[in-house]
């Protein structure tokens, strides 16, 4: 069998790193190579960005050290029985690949997993180097995303975050049972013993050094995860309670949520179909009612029936309409923790709600103005010359507000 090219490594490795979600860049410190004089930069000119289709902002080079693995996860495309083209870049390759990229404006930085070859230990000494010859050899400064392998030395991955803006660990799968049935080489344990130390580090790396009185660069973008929906039977309501205790016990940056995609020669305990991709996204809208919202994760379900969030409407309307005794509240008197849980009404929109009405009182056309749209609004809210009267509890409500908020598919 004749060696692979760069350019056909690239093929296979790229393809095999699309099933990884959580490659975004937010949360990085801004760094520009006119201070350290070398070359890269997470804001400024020279970047090309492009658009995940769930509106994340990124351009990264997103690759696999190498698709080679030693577990059998049986979800995974690239576990050791999966019949798959397998390829392997060198530490070298991946430097240079990166460095070529950026000067050619196709990306602002590195995202970096791999499956595991011999050892943890190994493959994760590999990538550390990576990003170590990136930032001292090449001055690279652009974003660096390293995933870590929660089985590699804890030496390995305080090393990795002295290099990294970001790092990760996958909780892969929202259950301890989940990971036990489909990845029993993986321990749920090990995870969150990593996830754990890398937040204690994260957190002594913080504060102020007694010599210098700076605190240390150490993965200044914070830790997040991954955990793939639809492989197992957890009802989103589980699959939020997971995500609400990694945020309270990590302090997770983020966590991602990434459909499961039915592969070849799969395992029976899999589901022969993948799940609608719509629950991938009011997972995500969910995520951020806890984050940014004020929710707290039982009451975004609570009576529900199945534990399940509505594929047809959005997760704060869905609220809204089980708990309508809470409206409608007076957009003129209102505080922001109430109005942010006005069904259409965001952080950015609040905000200009609460300067505008220190000059005025609002009416529905003002607020109508502000969101572009008042469809969701109207059944919810008092405005100065509005009242919903009996609209607020009308049987019908939620399906005469779903279809005038359908959108026509893309695909």
């Amino acid at each position: 069998m004749s060696a692979l090219t760069v350019r056909e490594k690239l093929a296979v490795l790229s393809d095999a790193a699309k099933y990884d979600a959580s490659c975004a860049s937010s949360g990085a410190a801004k760094k520009d190579s006119l201070e350290s004089g070398g070359i890269g930069s997470t804001e400024g000119m020279g970047i090309c960005h492009s658009y995940a289709p769930d509106g994340r902002c990124i351009s990264l080079l997103k690759i696999l050290l190498t698709n080679f693995c030693i577990y059998d996860c049986s979800y995974c495309i690239n576990r050791s029985s999966s019949n798959v083209r397998r390829a392997r870049f060198g530490i070298d390759e991946v430097v240079k690949l990166t460095m070529d990229f950026y000067r050619r404006n196709y990306i602002e930085g590195l995202f970096l997993s791999s499956g595991v070859v011999r050892s943890p230990d190994e493959t994760m000494g590999e990538m550390v180097e990576v990003a170590r010859r990136l930032r001292l050899e090449e001055k690279f400064s652009g974003y660096i995303h390293l995933k870590t392998i929660p089985e590699s030395s804890a030496e390995l991955v305080e090393q990795a975050g002295l290099y990294a803006d970001r790092l990760s660990i996958n909780v892969e799968l929202p259950t301890d049972e989940g990971v036990k049935r489909l990845a029993p080489e993986k321990k749920p344990e090990t995870i969150r013993l990593s996830m754990a130390r890398l937040r204690q580090k994260m957190e002594e790396k913080a504060e102020p050094t007694l010599k210098t009185k700076k605190r240390e660069r150490f993965a200044p973008g914070g830790q997040s995860t991954q955990m793939i929906i639809g492989a197992d039977k957890t009802s989103d309501d589980g699959i939020l309670h997971t995500s609400a205790r990694l945020y309270g016990s990590y302090h997770l940056r983020r966590v991602y949520y990434s459909a499961f995609s039915p592969i070849p020669d799969s395992s029976s305990s899999l589901p022969l179909q993948k799940p609608p991709l719509m629950r991938e996204h009011r997972l995500y809208q969910a995520d951020w009612l806890m984050r940014f919202y004020g929710f707290s994760q039982p009451e975004i379900l609570a009576g529900s029936s199945d534990g399940m969030l509505d594929l047809a409407i959005d997760p704060k309307l869905g609220w809204a309409l089980r708990n309508r005794g809470q409206f409608p509240i007076d957009i003129n008197r209102a505080d922001r923790e109430a109005l942010l849980r006005v069904p259409g009404l965001g952080t950015k929109v609040v905000a200009k709600i609460l300067e505008t009405r220190r000059h005025r009182r609002m009416r529905l056309e003002d607020v109508g103005w502000i969101c572009q749209s008042i469809a969701k609004l109207r059944p919810f809210i008092i405005a100065e010359g509005w009242s919903p009267g009996a609209l607020t509890d009308k049987a019908g409500l939620r399906e005469k507000i779903a279809s005038s908020c359908e959108q026509l598919s893309l695909f």
